[in-house]
């Protein structure tokens, strides 16, 4: 193998794929990325057996290899390189090591031959679904639901978005849902064509992170394909590919309130520093507030031992009976967080009955606030 590539595209592709590679794993391989030269480009690999990404760089390739080297030890090298170089890889053949030179610069790595590393992808006939959607809408989904997925691993199946499709003709909608049993975030999005068959599907919250770096700054289509246990993403010049959860996802819909009479429209950045301010004194891990409702205005409140008491008002569209309800604050933050209209509007009911939120700029998104005890 010998090429030589611009620094910058090497530490593009390489930021992508070493992101998937565990920092500590008991099989060598991989802690590698597998690097491909061939025509006119290298084409880099890596995989954690869950998640596998594949990104394609232009370079002046002499001798086409294959071989695999340390992502994360790479990745470093080049980061650390000066910009506007120009990168050297070359390995002899047969050879235990390669050279990665730039500058007055050589640094030699070892290898592990190609042939151990694992394929991930399979047959494309393996998929059940393909589709395009815009980079736009995934994004969308992405960022209105990541915020709620949950962190705990015994409860497997709530560690990543639910998305499936909802409703039939002209209403047909793809559905993302997390929660964390906390809290709920829901959107829709137009079916995307060809995406009628898709199956009910949990997509791993590391997959989702990874998926969202690659789409920040697409504009166009972006090729998805679906089986019952794996999806496949296709972006300009990298496919990620992800195992799916197996897992049944809860039936959200029994925890999304209807009916709640009780409905104050607030002004959501005043919401958020309000909030924000008043949750400082809150020291215990559920950073807890409480709520008080009045005609034309909220009282936010917390109060700990330690750290003393806080009160703030602000105006708020609400006519109804007074209403304390207690709030995890981080929880309010990360949903206003998402808003997109000046406004944000709470549907409640009672302190002991789940709050609905909408945004009146975006109807496509519904979230759902648990109430705790403060």
């Amino acid at each position: 193998m010998k090429l030589a590539i611009e620094r910058a595209a090497l530490l593009r592709s390489l930021s992508h794929v070493q992101a998937v590679v565990e920092r500590r794993t008991t099989i060598p391989i991989l802690s590698n990325v597998k690097l491909a030269a061939g025509g006119d480009g290298l084409h880099l690999t890596a995989t954690d057996m869950d998640l596998s990404m594949a990104s394609s760089e232009t370079a002046r390739v002499q001798d086409d290899g294959v071989t695999t080297v340390s992502a994360h030890t790479l990745f470093d090298i080049v980061r650390k390189l000066p910009d506007g170089s120009e990168v050297l890889i070359e390995q002899e053949p047969n050879a235990s090591e390669i050279s990665v030179r730039a500058g007055r610069a050589v640094f030699t790595l070892p290898c592990i031959k190609a042939d151990e590393f694992p394929a991930m992808d399979g047959d494309a006939e393996a998929y059940d679904v393909t589709f395009d959607m815009p980079a736009a809408d995934l994004r969308k989904l992405i960022d209105k639901t990541r915020f709620a997925i949950s962190t705990e691993e015994t409860r497997y199946y709530l560690n990543g978005i639910h998305v499936h499709a909802s409703g039939a003709g002209a209403t047909a909608v793809l559905r993302g849902v997390a929660t964390d049993g906390h809290r709920l975030a829901k959107i829709e999005i137009a079916l995307p064509d060809g995406a009628e068959g898709i199956p009910s599907i949990i997509i791993p919250r590391k997959t989702v992170t990874e998926l969202r770096k690659l789409i920040d700054a697409i504009d166009g289509e972006i090729r998805v394909k679906v089986s019952t246990n794996r999806i496949q993403f296709v972006l300009d010049q990298a496919v990620l590919v992800s195992r799916l959860i197996d897992g049944t996802f809860p039936d959200y819909e029994r925890v999304i309130p209807v009916g709640n009479e009780k409905v104050a429209a607030i002004d959501t950045k005043l919401f958020a520093e309000t909030v924000d301010r008043v949750s400082t004194i809150s020291t215990e891990r559920a950073r807890a507030i409480k709520l008080r409702f009045d005609d034309g205005r909220i009282t936010a409140s917390a109060v700990s031992t330690e750290a003393g008491r806080a009160v703030e008002e602000l105006d708020a569209d609400y006519a109804g009976e007074p209403l304390e309800i207690g709030f995890n604050s981080r929880y309010i933050l990360d949903m206003l967080a998402e808003v997109a209209g000046d406004q944000v509007r709470l549907e409640m009911a009672n302190p002991a009955a789940p709050t609905l939120v909408r945004d009146p700029a975006d109807g496509s998104v519904v979230y759902v606030l648990m109430p705790m005890r403060v």
